[in-house]
């Protein structure tokens, strides 16, 4: 693997975010949207996102292959100290580290800027399916987090029911 620069997102990369994040939409319920977002739509998440919290992306060799951006976990004010993360991995490019790098890069960010929750929203069933495996859940282990709630047959894509797990880091001293 060549090495990986970790950059802040621009506007202009949001064709790369959606090329990545189309076969997701597509043929996953790793997501729960059904329609690809339009280049304009990505372009336009980029630039709200980055107005409070970091969206970062991943390039190897002039390529992007991988972002991770942060969101606010809810709007009321009382919340602003925890996020919700989203790391996707262009999936020719699984296994390499691309998401371990992304998710090191966004949690230092986030502690910069005094946030002490990084909060996971995951899709999940049992047994695995053609359409979602536990790959997130166990990155997510790995990279130190906890389950925190489980929500029962939430979500449903391709014709069936997944449910949904929260998991969550603490990031910070809760002072």
């Amino acid at each position: 693997m060549n090495k990986i620069n970790i950059r802040p997102a621009v506007a202009a990369d949001a064709e790369a975010v959606q090329r990545i994040y189309a076969p997701y939409v597509e043929e996953t319920a790793i997501t729960f949207e059904y329609d690809v977002p339009s280049i304009q739509e990505m372009a336009r998440r980029i630039i709200e996102v980055e107005q409070k919290y970091p969206w970062l992306v991943a390039e190897e060799d002039g390529r992007i292959v991988g972002y991770a951006y942060a969101s606010p976990f809810k709007q009321r004010a009382a919340y602003q100290w925890a996020v919700e993360t989203s790391i996707y991995i262009d999936r020719t490019e699984h296994r390499k580290g691309i998401g371990h790098l992304l998710h090191d890069a966004l949690e230092a960010q986030l502690k910069a800027q005094g946030i002490l929750n990084m909060n996971a929203c995951i899709s999940y069933i049992e047994p695995e399916d053609e359409y979602l495996s536990l790959s997130s859940v166990h990155f997510h282990q790995r990279m130190g987090y906890t389950q925190v709630a489980h929500f029962h047959q939430c979500g449903r894509k391709f014709g069936r029911w997944y449910d949904m797990i929260w998991m969550e880091k603490l990031i910070g001293e809760h002072l």
